[in-house]
């Protein structure tokens, strides 16, 4: 279990209020709009109105006390840009910081933020991927170069092993594991059997995944 510290409760801050209540996390939320905080406070611990570009609150915070700041203000830059940098310099010992675009990110990175999440350009990747074919089920990006995919398993190797398919050496892609009705089947070896009716958890290179499957 992390402490959280999560400036801006919009649409997107609330969300992720939500699924860190969901994982058991210890939450500070902070947002200028009472509606808002109102609204966060069955998915938080604790939660506050406040300017989070005004020193002297941040500093009321214990900045230096959590494990993680995000913020995650989405409708004013500046005001995103000010409290990245009031939480660096107050000793934060993560801060991730949303952007909108890619001038964004670079501001963010150079005034304060570790990291930088980018929901739109995220989803919108996620998105072209996911539904530009039709045997992809599910796409999580691990760099520029790597991701694993949920896919539909060729009928052609339904049947073999693992051993027998060979891609890790044909193709440079893992098979990570086979997919039921929500229930994983995670532990893969080069005897396992390829299921019907599964899908299935390749990581690689994404080019490579790309060729093997004709994606």
């Amino acid at each position: 279990m992390k402490s959280i510290l999560l400036i801006g409760l919009g649409r997107f801050g609330r969300h992720i209020a939500m699924k860190l209540d969901e994982l058991n996390h210890e939450v500070m939320a902070v947002d200028k709009n009472e509606n808002r905080v109102n609204a966060a406070l069955p998915y938080v611990t604790n939660a506050q109105i406040g300017d989070a570009t005004n020193e002297g609150f941040m500093e009321s915070l214990g900045v230096s006390n959590f494990d993680v700041c995000i913020v995650a203000i989405g409708d004013n830059f500046q005001s995103s840009l000010e409290a990245t940098s009031l939480l660096s310099d107050l000793g934060a010992k993560l801060v991730v910081s949303r952007a909108a675009r890619d001038v964004h990110a670079k501001f963010l990175l150079r005034n304060g933020a570790n990291e930088v999440i980018y929901p739109e350009k995220q989803i919108a990747q996620w998105a072209a991927i996911r539904y530009s074919a039709d045997h992809i089920l599910d796409y999580i990006e691990l760099d520029e170069e790597h991701a694993i995919f949920e896919i539909s398993i060729p009928e052609n190797w339904i049947g073999k092993t693992v051993g027998q398919l060979d891609i890790r050496n044909k193709h440079n892609i893992n098979i990570m594991g086979f997919k039921y009705h929500g229930n994983m089947n995670l532990n893969i070896r080069s005897d396992t059997p390829v299921p019907a009716d599964h899908t299935m958890l390749v990581l690689g290179n994404t080019k490579d995944i790309q060729r093997c499957f004709h994606i």
